[in-house]
């Protein structure tokens, strides 16, 4: 067999406008071939027909919702719906605000046995420069399952006491708060940086000694030494901090070195961002003016300061509490006309948050502050309520639609919308929830 090989003058006009040609043919047989790409989003959506509990007002019955770019644009009982909106049939559903965790770990950790996969803690006790951003990983498959539940928005801060890891130091760093939907941080954050992260000190007496695997006592004096000088060093790195704010406003630069670490404390110290304070015990409660915030109720009124609280399905701290403390205690704290909020103070179980206020539901929390705890307080207490919490024209559009109450169990997320995007609620939990729901019979 032989062959033949012809040799064709790519340089003549005509050859290379029949070339072009082919190659155009060729290129439109291809995108032919693709499967159908879905239409771009308007940006503009139109929820008809549903219960809206927009949680500034009394329920809307039969009430239309409109998004534009991004936004609530208007809500009400009768709208006319915008031309080219896509419209959503929302009758017998209920609309909410979404769901919002002030505190986790979301995109900072994934796996908590390996370690490679976890981004919590800095080396020193104070790192006030270190935002918890520029650690996200926008591609953790914890956000999926945890918006799924109905959270659109949330907190991640660096490791403090009572996260899965503990740790971090007494200054863990900045938190930040972003959208549970996108490709990268700088696409998902509403705020950079919410709140400053101090992990009060307390006095440890007991801890775990992983050498001979159990728990080793430590005399009281010596603990509470070590809790003076934490207190001490706290003192002082704020005292540095105002007069390192004092310096950088009124002096000249060539007059003092620049510290990172102090000024990110310049605006804790000038009051323009907020503090989260972890403290458990009332004892650090007291002094730093969690989860026995029970005990010093009057004291958390009087300075109205509002609490942040962890879940609701856990045993008490103290062994002489009562069992159901944990969720008896909301309703204590709101009788005492005392602001709260629910959060997880992790990751994995994040998705859970509505669970803890219908438990606290349970336990004699009114249900009308239950979903306030979910939704708007976190972020009034964060500077966040002109643009979340409420369903109210000009907020970031982060809703859900659901087939009834999102604090009861059985209740599914229909809709999801997060940045006035409708957003898929697919997750790792639901794939492998459906490859072994159509396991064969012969494999059970």
């Amino acid at each position: 067999m032989s062959w033949t090989r012809s040799r064709t003058n790519f340089s003549s006009p005509a050859c290379a406008m029949k070339l072009a040609r082919r190659l155009a043919s060729l290129l439109l047989a291809s995108i032919l071939a693709l499967p159908a790409l879905a239409q771009p989003a308007t940006g503009v959506y139109a929820i008809q027909g549903a219960r809206i509990f927009t949680l500034a007002g009394a329920p809307i019955e039969g009430g239309t919702l409109i998004i534009r770019d991004g936004k609530i644009s208007a809500v009400g009982g009768h709208l006319e719906i915008p031309a080219g909106a896509q419209v959503i049939d929302a009758k017998g559903l209920e609309v909410y605000p979404g769901l919002f965790d002030p505190v986790t770990q979301l995109g900072l950790t994934e796996i908590g046995q390996v370690i490679a996969t976890v981004d919590v803690n800095e080396l020193g006790a104070f790192n006030p420069e270190l935002v918890a951003a520029t650690a996200v990983n926008p591609a953790s498959a914890h956000i999926a399952v945890t918006r799924a539940s109905g959270i659109t928005h949330v907190v991640t801060a660096p490791g403090a006491p009572g996260f899965e890891l503990g740790g971090g130091g007494i200054i863990s760093g900045q938190a930040s708060v972003f959208n549970l939907s996108g490709w990268t941080m700088e696409e998902m954050q509403i705020q950079r940086s919410v709140a400053m992260v101090i992990n009060w000190p307390s006095i440890q007496t007991r801890s775990f000694d992983f050498a001979s695997f159990s728990d080793k006592e430590k005399p009281y004096a010596d603990a509470k030494k070590e809790y003076d000088k934490s207190i001490n060093d706290l003192s002082d790195w704020l005292d540095r901090a105002r007069h390192y704010a004092q310096a950088k406003e009124k002096g000249s630069p060539a007059l003092y070195e620049r510290d990172l670490k102090l000024e990110a404390m310049i605006p804790v110290v000038e009051s323009k961002l907020p503090v989260l304070v972890t403290a458990g015990k009332a004892r650090d409660i007291r002094n730093a003016d969690g989860s026995e915030a029970w005990k010093v109720k009057d004291l958390l009124k009087e300075k109205k300061i509002p609490v942040i609280l962890g879940p609701t399905e856990q045993l008490p701290e103290q062994e002489d509490d009562p069992y159901d403390k944990p969720m008896s205690q909301p309703a204590e704290l709101n009788a005492a006309g005392i602001s709260i909020a629910f959060s997880s103070f992790g990751t994995a179980f994040s998705r859970r948050l509505s669970q803890y206020a219908g438990t606290a539901v349970a336990y004699g929390l009114p249900h009308d502050e239950a979903l306030r705890a979910v939704t708007i307080n976190a972020a009034q207490m964060l500077g966040l309520g002109d643009r979340l919490g409420t369903l109210e024209p000009g907020k970031i559009a982060n809703l859900i639609v659901t087939t009834g109450d999102p604090l009861e169990i059985h209740t599914q997320v229909r809709y999801l919308f997060i940045n006035g995007q409708l957003t898929s609620t697919a997750n790792r939990h639901r794939d492998l929830y459906e490859q072994y729901r159509k396991r064969p019979e012969s494999a059970h």
